[in-house]
C-alpha cells in the first residue's frame, strides 16, 4: 500500500532531495578544488621553461642518503603543502640527465626528488624501490621544524616518473605502491610485460624508433596490460628514440603532457583534463602532430 504525501510533505520532500543534491556537487567541487594551486594553465604556460612557482633545491649527498644514492630536492619557495614526486635516471646514467624535469615541475607545485641511484647499473625494481626510499625521506625532512621542506609535503599525494630502467622502476613502484597518485614512465624498459595490478594513474611515453626500449616489446604491451579500471595515457613521440627526454628540443611536450598527469592526479585539478582529453590534446594529433601514435581511456 502506498502512502499518499499531502502537498506540503511533497514540497518538503522536494526540496530535501534538492540540498542533497546541491550538497553533493558542492562537496565535488570542493574536492577538486582542494589541492589547486596556480594560475588557469595555458599551453605556452605549460611549455616555459618554469612554470609561475619561485623555486629553490636543496641536496641529500650520497654518504647521507638510505635506500637512494642521494638526489636534489626542488621545491617551490611559496608557504603551502605540495604534492611530492621522485625521478629516477636510467641504466648508467645520473640525476643530471633528468634534472630539468625535477625544475620544471617544482616550478608548477609540487616538491621533487631527481636521484641518483645507489650503482648506475641497478635494475628496474631495484629503482622502483629507490623512488620509493627517496619519497620517504623528502616526506621525513617535510616533518622537521629545522629542515627548509619543513611542512611542504603532503604525505598521502606522492607520485613516481623515470626513463629507461628508470622507467620501469616507475612502473615497478606504482604496483608496489598503490597509494601513490600518479605515474609517468618515459621510454620504459623492463624484463615484466604485465602490469595487470597496477592501479596508479599511469601515462607511458615512448619514442617511435626507440631501438634499445622498444615500444613493441616495452612501452605498448606496458600500457596494453595495465587494467581498463586504471586512468592510462600511451604517447608515442613521432620519429624520436630512447633518448628523447634528454634533447631539450622535446622539453616543451614532454614538460607539458608530465605536468598536466600531475596535476589532474596528484593535485585531483581538473583544470588539466582538457591537456589529457579535451580541446588542447585533440590538437595535438592531427596528421602533422608530434605523436605517431596515442592511446587513452579518457575521460579523466
Amino acid at each position: 500500500m502506498q502512502l499518499a504525501l499531502n502537498p506540503t510533505l511533497r514540497h518538503v520532500a522536494r526540496f530535501a532531495k534538492a540540498s542533497v543534491l546541491a550538497a553533493t556537487v558542492l562537496l565535488a567541487g570542493v574536492a577538486n578544488a582542494q589541492y589547486q594551486k596556480g594560475p588557469d594553465p595555458t599551453t605556452s604556460a605549460l611549455e616555459s621553461s618554469r612554470g609561475p612557482f619561485a623555486i629553490r633545491s636543496t641536496t641529500i649527498s650520497r654518504t647521507s642518503a638510505s635506500g637512494f644514492g642521494g638526489g636534489t630536492v626542488y621545491y617551490p619557495t611559496t608557504s603551502g603543502s605540495y604534492g611530492a614526486i621522485a625521478v629516477s635516471p636510467g641504466f648508467t646514467a645520473y640525476q643530471s640527465s633528468i634534472s630539468w624535469i625535477g625544475e620544471r615541475l617544482a616550478s608548477h607545485g609540487f616538491v621533487v626528488i631527481t636521484i641518483d641511484t645507489i650503482t648506475t647499473s641497478d635494475q628496474p625494481d631495484s629503482r622502483g624501490r629507490q623512488l620509493k626510499a627517496a619519497l620517504d625521506r623528502v616526506v621525513s625532512m617535510s616533518r622537521s621544524s629545522t629542515n627548509v621542506l619543513y611542512n611542504k609535503v603532503d604525505a598521502s599525494r606522492l607520485g613516481v616518473a623515470g626513463h629507461s630502467m628508470g622507467g620501469g622502476g616507475t612502473l615497478a613502484a606504482a604496483r608496489d605502491n598503490p597509494s601513490y597518485k600518479a605515474a609517468v614512465p618515459l621510454a620504459p624498459w623492463h624484463t615484466t610485460k604485465s602490469w595487470r595490478t597496477v592501479t596508479v594513474p599511469t601515462l607511458i611515453i615512448g619514442g617511435e624508433t626507440d631501438t634499445i626500449a622498444s615500444v613493441s616489446s616495452h612501452s605498448i604491451p606496458f600500457y596494453t596490460s595495465l587494467p581498463s579500471t586504471t586512468r592510462k595515457a600511451y604517447a608515442e613521440l613521432n620519429g624520436e628514440g630512447h633518448f628523447f627526454p634528454q634533447l631539450s628540443s622535446n622539453y616543451p611536450l614532454v614538460g607539458r603532457y608530465m605536468i598536466s598527469w600531475f596535476k589532474r592526479f596528484i593535485d585531483n585539478d581538473t583544470r588539466y583534463s582538457p591537456f589529457l582529453c579535451g580541446a588542447q590534446h585533440q590538437a595535438d594529433l592531427g596528421f602533422f602532430g608530434p605523436f605517431s601514435d596515442y592511446r587513452e581511456n579518457c575521460p579523466y
